[in-house]
This record gives structure tokens, sequence and C-alpha cells, in this order.
């Protein structure tokens, strides 16, 4: 299990400002970043129908444990497979606890929902972690904070990520409930940084907007030509 929760939207979004003119799809590791994010909740799913539980925890194990071999040999990054080797390792332990197949997504459903309780509360307190993460990661500090404009940005792209994080734990919890453990792993995938990459989308054109505002109104210099 690789939980998609505020955090990782952190990451993501500090990567997204490190290469500005990277598409969504390459903010989030691209199409291998993707396929390495669904295949140990996918190989879980397959093996669990075929072999039952304790094969399908095996093989997610192997699966994430495999992926960062892979980028240790490859010299990349390992930050986010050991995140997902640990993921997945508690969701394993849980699903081995319980017994049951569809534990094995409960800590991604329930960090949706603390995801999505996160973000609207920061709007309703009025920092919107949209822009304090993005403008953390930036050194542009609180600045935008002064401008009421900037924040209603910044307020609109926070609430897209707890509309999509809401919208995770409402599919996942009723797949949950319904012990479809087949279609959990499927909207997990689906649902997972296909839906982030559009939040990515709203954060980028709040920080754009924003940028466009300050330098207007003075708050932030702007470029010499």
């Amino acid at each position: 299990m690789q939980s998609t929760s505020p955090q990782k939207a952190a990451t993501v979004m500090q990567a997204a400002d490190q290469g500005k003119k990277k598409t969504a799809l390459e903010q989030v590791g691209g199409t291998k970043g993707v396929i390495y994010s669904a295949l140990p909740a996918l190989v879980f799913v397959v093996a669990n129908n075929v072999g039952g539980l304790k094969v399908g925890i095996l093989a997610a194990l192997l699966v994430a444990g495999g992926i960062a071999v892979q980028r240790l040999v490859r010299k990349e990054s390992i930050q986010p497979a050991l995140g997902g080797v640990f993921g997945v390792t508690v969701a394993a332990g849980i699903s081995w606890y319980t017994g049951s197949a569809k534990d094995f997504f409960l800590i991604g459903i329930w960090a949706s929902l603390v995801g999505a309780v996160a973000f609207v509360l920061s709007v309703v307190l009025r920092w919107p972690l949209a822009g304090l993460i993005w403008n953390s990661t930036t050194g542009k500090g609180i600045v935008w904070r002064a401008d009421r404009r900037s924040r209603i940005y910044y307020d609109i792209a926070t609430l897209v990520l707890a509309a999509i994080f809401s919208a995770r734990f409402a599919v996942q919890q009723y797949l949950y409930q319904a012990d479809e453990v087949g279609s959990l792993g499927f909207a997990k995938i689906a649902m997972g940084y296909p839906l982030l990459a559009v939040g990515i989308l709203a954060v980028a054109w709040a920080a754009r907007a924003s940028d466009k505002r300050l330098k207007a109104v003075g708050l932030l210099p702007a470029k010499r030509t």
C-alpha cells in the first residue's frame, strides 16, 4: 500500500517546483513512477485471488522490495521506493493480523480522510496548505498571505486537493464495506497518481496566478529583462 497523504502531496509539489517546465506526469515520476506506485497493490490483488492472503502479502512485499533494489542499482532516488516498502509492510502487517485481504487497503483509506480534513481545515483557518507547501519549498515565505486574492487562489487549489482526497475516501470506504477487494485495488490505482496530477495542476495554476498578482501589487519583485 502506498497512501497518498498530504506529506506525499508536499513531496510532489516540491518536485514540481524544481522543474517548472515539467508536465504533471513528469512531476509525479513519469510513466515509470505511476507504474511503480501501482504495482504492489495490483500484484497483491492478483496473487490474493490466485493463492490466498499469505501469497498476496508475500508477492506485494517482494515487488515493493524489488522496486527499491532496482532503483538502488540504477543509482536513482531511493526515497520514494523506501516509502513504498514501508507502506506495503504496514499494510501487509495489518492484513496479516486481521486475516482479511481488504485490510491491506485500510491505512490508505483513512489516510485519505485525514488528508481531506487537513486540507479543508487549513482553508477554514485561512492558511491553505497548497500555499504553505508550495511557497515554503520555493523560499517565498508567507508574503502571499498579505494579498487576499492570492489567498483565494490557494484556497481554490487546496479545496481541489480536499475534493480529491474526499473522493478517494468515499469510493474506497464504500468498496471496503462491500468486501470488494478486486474493485478496491482498482480504485486505489485509478484514484492514486492520476488524480493527484489534477491536484498538482490546480496548485501550479494557483502559484502562477498568485505570483502574477503579487508582482502587480509590488509584493514580489518583477523579473528584470
